[in-house]
């Protein structure tokens, strides 16, 4: 499967492109950057570029990686890690809707989709299958779980659990039911899943000491129940609470 490359795009020594990519006119690869199979890069994106780090050094030896099947939309860009030998990732079977941003360091995971202008700062990481709404901003260092959803032109500070709904300023709506049913996830998962979420949320407490004792309790047999409850155990920023009134919303689990 041959390469198909615009003749004004332009690649860079020292870029790497698998079979099958497509780089669209005006595109630019940029040295560093390793493109697996079947990547299409499209109009203006430049994929590779320094990262946005005023004392960056760009003779620093870093890049990015995509993953086969991705496609990077018009005026997107992925910034190189800041970290010498190492790379900002995105995964395969992504789509980097138009004007999306993904900042150094940052990894998304497989089957991401990121809407139109999705801003994601140094150091973000995305779980497989996540769906994030067009303009919808992360601060850096925050964790959006697998399966989650969140709104477009969301405001996200804290890191959001996996197979939930998010929108707004940090705001967790609820589950994401039907991104769970059209991946197939086994009923009694699900059940689980629920039942893992309302011990969360509508409990008051700090999240974290919350999911840590149902974990120790082996209550939860579930892959899916116990991803969603030691995903509120790690990371560097707090947990977006419920809007649901009376919930926990996070504080003191920083």
């Amino acid at each position: 499967m041959k390469q198909s490359i615009h003749p004004t795009a332009i690649v860079e020594p020292g870029a790497q492109l698998g079979e099958g990519c497509v780089i669209h006119a005006g595109a630019i690869i940029r040295s560093g950057a390793v493109l697996a199979e079947r990547v299409a890069v499209h109009p203006y994106a430049v994929v590779g570029g320094d990262p946005q780090v005023l004392r960056f050094d760009p003779a620093i030896p870093t890049g990015v990686k995509v993953g086969a099947g991705t496609i990077v939309r018009e005026y997107s860009t992925i910034n190189r890690s800041t970290e010498k030998g190492l790379h900002t990732v995105v995964g395969s079977n992504c789509l980097l809707m138009a004007c999306s941003h993904v900042g150094h360091d940052a990894v998304v995971g497989d089957s991401v989709v990121l809407a139109n202008a999705v801003l994601l700062a140094g150091h973000v990481s995305v779980g497989d299958h996540a769906v994030l709404g067009g303009g919808s901003a992360y601060h850096q260092f925050c964790r959006v779980g697998e399966g989650a959803i969140v709104g477009g032109l969301a405001r996200i500070t804290r890191d959001i659990p996996p197979f939930v709904m998010a929108a707004e300023r940090d705001e967790v709506a609820g589950l994401n039911l039907v991104g769970l049913r059209r991946r197939g996830v086994p009923r009694e998962a699900i059940v689980e899943l629920k039942e893992a979420f309302r011990l969360v949320y509508f409990r008051n407490g700090n999240i974290r000491e919350i999911a840590a004792r149902e974990l120790a309790a082996g209550t939860f047999k579930s892959a899916e129940a116990l991803r969603f409850l030691e995903f509120m155990t790690a990371g560097k920023r707090g947990i977006a609470g419920s809007r649901r009134p009376g919930a926990s919303d996070g504080e003191g689990s920083e």
